[in-house]
């Protein structure tokens, strides 16, 4: 490539014209990384069947939406298989006394061939929008940005009412401190049952959106899902303590997962920008990942090194003075 095609092909305008894919995309992730927040911070579990439940997801939504059922019924259908599923996992852990990221490899390895059965044993399948009336598509991305946005925004909402509930706060319960839960009387069993499946529900339904979003299913376009779903988690958790420094309403901390999946595509699509290779996406996701998970460390260990020389430096003048 020519110094001059370069120049073009790493233009602002070129740049700017990607974006809104990038945010569409972005917020689908976002609804992903909803689920493995639920999970990760609310339960405090590392559920791995993310990424077969993922393409459950797109699975489900395309054959049914093949098979004549209208797209957002089958969408509704794949959410129900995501809960089924995040059912399993929850099971494996608490009844079987499997450890809960074991439970998750389990079904993240079952669901392979499940995925498979699905897709009638074809590793792809396609829908084409000018075929069936797709819920969101990337032929119009202003429109998938607005009914993503608006479906992230009532899974906030529903977020934000169930967690405040009884059975809600039992699950946070739960993940803060089993034992004191237990002590309270919370099947605290039941209620990881409950949070996985619900986790896995919206990483569900965030595959279907994908599926329609791209056109087809793929039974590898889950591999790699829950470090997405982590990274947009942890960048989101990352602006929000760096906005928030008191703290602020949990509504709060659920939209700016969305925002972290918005903004970990963004930085995405800049990679792709500059040129570099795609098949490096991967290592650059787990590099972002890795700071911004280090971060509220390393300002921990800085904070408390500075505390102490400063009281050593208070000791030294105070014998100073006292000499």
């Amino acid at each position: 490539m020519s110094l001059t095609s370069f120049t073009a092909a790493i233009s602002i305008g070129n740049l700017i014209s990607r974006l809104p894919s990038g945010v569409s995309q972005g917020i689908i992730w976002g609804i992903m990384a909803l689920g493995v927040y639920v999970t990760f911070r609310l339960l405090d579990i590392a559920d791995l069947s993310v990424d077969g439940t993922f393409t459950t997801g797109a699975a489900v939504t395309v054959m049914l939406t093949l098979a004549g059922v209208p797209s957002w019924a089958a969408t509704l259908a794949a959410i129900v298989a995501g809960l089924a599923a995040g059912c399993i996992t929850g099971l494996l852990h608490t009844k079987l006394g499997i450890p809960a990221i074991l439970a998750g490899i389990l079904v993240q390895f079952a669901l392979y061939t499940v995925n498979l059965r699905i897709m009638g044993m074809a590793a792809n399948k396609s829908i084409n929008p000018d075929q069936f009336r797709l819920v969101l598509t990337m032929r119009n991305v202003p429109v998938a940005i607005l009914v993503g946005g608006v479906i992230a925004l009532v899974v906030i909402l529903l977020m934000y009412w169930y967690f405040g509930t009884e059975q809600g706060s039992a699950i946070r319960a739960t993940g803060s401190s089993p034992q004191m839960s237990r002590a309270l009387g919370i099947n605290t069993g039941t209620m990881k049952i409950i949070g996985l499946a619900l986790s896995n529900g919206l990483v569900a339904l965030a595959g279907g959106l994908m599926a329609q979003y791209q056109g087809y299913s793929d039974i590898n376009m889950g591999r790699g899902a829950i470090v997405i779903g982590l990274a947009a988690v942890i960048i989101g958790e990352g602006i929000f303590d760096a906005i928030f420094r008191k703290g602020a309403n949990f509504i709060a901390k659920l939209a700016f997962v969305i925002l972290g999946g918005i903004l970990y595509y963004i930085i995405m699509i800049i990679i792709l920008w500059l040129k570099l290779d795609p098949n490096d996406l991967k290592l650059f996701t787990a590099l972002i990942v890795a700071i911004f998970l280090a971060v509220p460390y390393i300002k921990k260990m800085t904070g408390e090194s500075f505390g102490k020389a400063g009281k050593l430096s208070l000791k030294w003048l105070k014998n100073k003075t006292q000499d």
